[in-house]
């Protein structure tokens, strides 16, 4: 077990390994944040560090890369209509009232067809 640590990653290349990590961090913070999200999905910050030594082997050449791995957005679901118009060619609309050919009664207190267009009672 090493009494001290060998790298200060706090102070590496000029604090910019910090700064890396942190912006992934953000990301990641942002993301569990976002309603459109899963939020007990877990999410990743990974840190690779790449040494290639010279022949001598006493110089190393370090790269270091910061990514995150986040949760996509959960999918929006709906129901498309699809019939054919007057040309013969496919179409669709959103079905708006749950079942196709049903009435509803909208957001207005208006009757609507399964597209959700108004339907004109005449008296």
């Amino acid at each position: 077990m090493l009494s001290e640590n060998i790298i200060d990653l706090n102070n590496f290349a000029d604090g910019a390994v910090a700064e890396r990590f942190n912006q992934e961090l953000q990301k990641v913070l942002e993301n569990i944040a976002d309603p459109n999200t899963d939020p007990k999905k877990p999410r990743k910050v990974t840190l690779t560090v790449t040494l290639k030594a010279d022949e001598k082997r006493d110089l190393a050449m370090v790269s270091v890369t910061a990514k995150s791995t986040l949760v996509p957005a959960t999918p929006i679901e709906t129901k498309l209509v699809m019939d054919y118009d007057s040309k013969g060619r496919i179409t669709g609309a959103e079905l708006k009232s749950g079942i196709k050919g049903q009435t509803y009664i909208d957001e207005d207190g208006e009757i609507s067809d399964d597209q959700g267009n108004k339907i004109v009672v005449l008296k």
